[in-house]
């Protein structure tokens, strides 16, 4: 995502979205999608710069699935309603999950330090004080890694394959030198990519596998996600997709697309590598709102909101009919938003794909989630 870095879309905060304040808010009351509404306002995102884009709407027990534009530029096929695409950011919430399910069976605590599972990541002053809590809400003051690696969103070098230890060491050292933290651990807030490839890193401390093998087998394969994968270093995307793509500038200083569909995320990791479906997504969001992966007190811990929009792998804003739950997130030519209503009952998310310095659809991808989520 330009400026988030396989993060959070700051599109939020400019769609008369706010954070939750305070007490609980109603959930938006489920309704029969318009499904006629429903596919104008996906058609205004191809309209004001995404090259195709996908939906899918849930209210209830009614379902609408939809797709505009092409999958790719010139060409003449439709963007694929059931495509896979890169969600980027939202695996911080499949991170997150696995991380308080492992609080839950006894094996981590949200109060157990970074450094008691990995003694000397952090050497700047303070970082021995990290905890996981701190990591899950982004309060680790951990710098972010992904500085001087990416142009854009495209990395710099597409195809190199990434450790954890070289990413986490970007962020806490600057050649022999400890870089300090942002701000003393739990004192603040910031978002940063790093503090959840630390997660990932802890979790293979604490089972002795792989975060992707985790969420493997604790999400994805019970949830029968049949298309979501964590690539790791492998830059295909597998089945039907549309192409993403990202501006490049030649000699003359013209801007032109470059197919960036074919990529290394291991850049990402647990931080924003997963590829899924609008279909999986919602699939995965609903189980988890309903409390089928999590207890009752870690779902709690998930979805409070103690810093002005953040819980554990979630953000948290409200729309004028009720507070929502979900994720954005951004990788080298896609843009996905997946947000739902507290008990998961009403959902939406929406996966378009543009570049260019002009194209825009952020705003009219919103605003199809507002009218999906809060229909007149």
């Amino acid at each position: 995502m330009r400026g988030s870095r396989f993060g959070t879309l700051v599109l939020l905060t400019a769609c008369a979205l706010v954070p939750t304040a305070g007490g609980a808010v109603a959930a938006p009351r489920a309704v029969v999608p318009d499904t006629t509404a429903l596919q104008a306002a996906l058609d205004r995102v191809t309209a004001t710069g995404a090259i195709g884009a996908v939906a899918e709407v849930r209210q209830g027990d009614a379902v609408w699935r939809g797709s505009s534009g092409k999958s790719r530029i010139g060409g003449r096929q439709p963007a694929p309603v059931d495509g896979r695409f890169r969600a980027g950011s939202v695996t911080k919430t499949f991170t997150a999950t696995m991380v308080l399910q492992l609080v839950g069976e006894g094996r981590l605590r949200l109060s157990d330090t970074a450094e008691r599972w990995l003694p000397g990541l952090v050497p700047a002053p303070g970082g021995d004080r990290i905890t996981v809590r701190d990591l899950l809400q982004h309060a680790s003051g951990l710098p972010e890694y992904t500085d001087g690696l990416l142009d854009g969103d495209a990395p710099r070098d597409r195809f190199r394959t990434w450790t954890p230890v070289e990413l986490v060491r970007r962020a806490v050292k600057d050649g022999d030198w400890d870089r300090p933290l942002l701000f003393p651990p739990g004192t603040d807030h910031h978002y940063s990519n790093t503090d959840y490839i630390v997660l990932g890193m802890i979790v293979e401390k604490v089972t002795g596998r792989s975060y992707c093998t985790e969420i493997e087998q604790r999400v994805i394969r019970p949830l029968g996600l049949r298309d979501t994968r964590l690539p790791g270093a492998s830059p295909f995307i597998t089945g039907p997709h549309s192409h993403g793509y990202e501006p490049v500038e030649k000699a003359d200083g013209t801007l032109v697309p470059v197919d960036y569909t074919t990529v290394n995320m291991s850049v990402a990791g647990a931080a924003g590598e997963i590829i899924s479906t609008a279909a999986d997504l919602d699939r995965f969001f609903r189980t988890l709102l309903g409390g089928g992966l999590l207890r009752p007190a870690e779902l709690r811990e998930m979805t409070a909101d103690p810093s002005g929009g953040w819980g554990m792998g979630l953000e948290i804003a409200t729309l004028p009919c009720g507070t929502i739950v979900g994720h954005g997130g951004g990788t080298p030519g896609y843009r996905t938003i997946s947000f739902h209503t507290l008990d998961g009952t009403s959902q939406v998310t929406v996966d378009w794909t543009d570049w260019g310095t002009d194209a825009d659809a952020g705003p009219a991808a919103l605003a199809l989630m507002t009218a999906a989520l809060c229909p007149a």
